[in-house]
Order: structure tokens, then C-alpha cells, then sequence
């Protein structure tokens, strides 16, 4: 028997008899657990299906080679047929790549704290540099536990509510174990290789980029960036937030994410 991700889909708590269905997904090194302050907004107006990323969370690692491809097969396996679908960093590529790929199966899409394009080349410019994902890449070798740690923090730096995010992610990081060292290692490698600028072309759902005010792994430079790319996406950034806003900001995720559903029918 092949081996499926973990998920689970939450009951719609509004007064709708048929609502539509919303996928969640997160990053990388945590699971879907990082979504939960943002769920109760959300289940007040759709079924909303988590997903835990092969080797994350409560997700086993089917066999295959561990690249985009593999993480877009075998969450499209797992989702409802047509749903919107928001993606969290590495959760936010997969989400851009079936969007791209697999129109039929996403009615609109929002991206948070997410790039088409993780490191920073002649082409594109407002990203990490190559040898600082790099540096995550070789200590994750030698004290992997730790550099996971240092990565979340990284995640949370100058956030105006750094210490509470700090301390929310190190409570959910091991909560269901320790993720796969494989999945770690190829997550990493995914952000490094990834390349989607001429995918988000591709896309035609309503589309939604939320960024966060004092992100330091995706510069919020992006939003401008990828208008000439995808010139219909709407953008929102989240004041105070980094690279976590439905940690350190939920209410103002919330209300980005439906206003922006509202207004494009979705709602």
C-alpha cells in the first residue's frame, strides 16, 4: 500500500450548507499545527482540509526522490478536487507550482511569506543570498536539531512580537516527534534549487501575496517584484510581521485573506 500525508478536514462552523473547500500548507521544518491560530476565522467560512508535508509533522516519507515534483503529487493526492489553497514559504511554492500546473484544482490562491523564488540569482534579485542557505545546509549536517532552531528563530527576527513567535514555534517545531532528517535536508534543497518565476505567469485563479513588514528570508521587496510576472496578483503586507504573520499577526492575516476571497467572489 503507498504511503499518503496526513491530513485532516475541519467542519465549516458558519451557516453555509455547501462551503467551498480550503487547503492549507505549511513550511519548512514545522506542520500544519502553525495554522491553528488563523483556523477559527477561516472554518467560519469554508471546510478546510491541513496537510502535513512528507517527513513533516504527522507525514510519512513515501520513496521517490524528494524534490517539488514529489511534494506537488503527493499533496494534490490528498486535497479536495477544486479548492483555494493557502501556502506558508516552501507550502506557499507548492501551492504556486499546482496552481501553474493544475489550474482545474485550485478556484484562487494566497501565498504567505513566500517567493517564486527562494535565492537571490541575476534574475532575481530580493532574496537570500546563495551561500547563506547554504551555511543552513551544511550545520544542518553536523547539528541538525540545532540549526532547525536557528532557522525558526530566523524566521521570527525582528518581528515586533519576536519572543512570544520564538516561543510559539519551539513549542509546535517537535510536537508530533522529530521531523525526517530527509525531509529537512531535500527541503532546504528545494528552496535553494526552485526556480517558478515563469510559473506564476501561468496562473489565472485570483492570486494573493501576503507579506510581512520585517520578513528576513522574503523581503517584502517582493511584492513589487513579482508584478510585472503576474500583474493581476494582489498584494497585502502584514505591519510588524516576518516571516511568520499567522503566528504573530492572525487577526490581520484573517481579515487580508477573506477581504481579498470577499472581493473575488470567493466568499
Amino acid at each position: 500500500m503507498a504511503l499518503t500525508l496526513y491530513h485532516d478536514t475541519y467542519a465549516h462552523t458558519g451557516i453555509r450548507e455547501t462551503p467551498a473547500d480550503l487547503v492549507l500548507l505549511h513550511g519548512w521544518g514545522l506542520h500544519s499545527l502553525v495554522w491553528d491560530a488563523v483556523m477559527p476565522a477561516l472554518l467560519e467560512h469554508f471546510q478546510v482540509t491541513v496537510i502535513d508535508l512528507p517527513g513533516f509533522g504527522r507525514s510519512p516519507v513515501p520513496g521517490g526522490d524528494y524534490n517539488l515534483d514529489y511534494l506537488v503529487d503527493h499533496v494534490l493526492a490528498v486535497a479536495p478536487e477544486n479548492a483555494i489553497w493557502i501556502g506558508w514559504s516552501l507550502g506557499g511554492m507548492v501551492a504556486m507550482r499546482i496552481a501553474a500546473q493544475f489550474p482545474q484544482r485550485v478556484k484562487a490562491l494566497v501565498t504567505v511569506a513566500s517567493t517564486p523564488q527562494f535565492v537571490a540569482d541575476e534574475r532575481w534579485s530580493v532574496a537570500l543570498k546563495p551561500d547563506v542557505l547554504q551555511g543552513f545546509r551544511d550545520l544542518l549536517e553536523e547539528d541538525w536539531e540545532g540549526t532547525l532552531i536557528r532557522f525558526l528563530a530566523l524566521q521570527c527576527k525582528d518581528s515586533d512580537s519576536m519572543r512570544d513567535d520564538v516561543r510559539a514555534l519551539k513549542e509546535l517545531v517537535f510536537f508530533h516527534g522529530l521531523p525526517s532528517q530527509k525531509a529537512l535536508r531535500s527541503g532546504l534543497e528545494i528552496l535553494r534549487d526552485v526556480r517558478l518565476l515563469d510559473a506564476v505567469k501561468k496562473i489565472q485563479c485570483p492570486t494573493l501575496h501576503v507579506f510581512g513588514e520585517k520578513d528576513n528570508l522574503v523581503p517584502v521587496g517582493v511584492s513589487a517584484a513579482l508584478q510585472p510576472f503576474q500583474p493581476d496578483a494582489r498584494t497585502s503586507i502584514i505591519k510588524g510581521a516576518s516571516h511568520v504573520p499567522q503566528v504573530s499577526a492572525p487577526d490581520l492575516l484573517a481579515a487580508a485573506c477573506l477581504d481579498f476571497l470577499r472581493e473575488s467572489e470567493q466568499l
